[in-house]
């Protein structure tokens, strides 16, 4: 038997994280090419998407190449 009662979840974004990803759409850009301009891996993007890591090291320069505002 099947279970279908299995819920996706829901990816969890930190409130910096929620301003990185719409900047990532508006500017049609995929979070591994701003990791790649930024000189980070994918994996620590995402952590800092997610807020798990706090990337201050690198938010200023996300801001920049998405042109948003991450000040908190």
């Amino acid at each position: 038997m099947i279970n279908t009662s299995i819920k996706e979840k829901k990816p969890k974004y930190s409130k910096v994280g929620k301003k990185i990803k719409k900047g990532l759409i508006d500017k049609n850009m995929t979070a591994r090419e701003l990791a790649d301009q930024v000189g980070t891996s994918p994996q620590y993007l995402n952590k800092i998407i997610h807020g798990v890591r706090p990337g201050n090291k690198y938010l200023a320069e996300i801001g920049r190449i998405l042109e948003i505002d991450l000040a908190a």
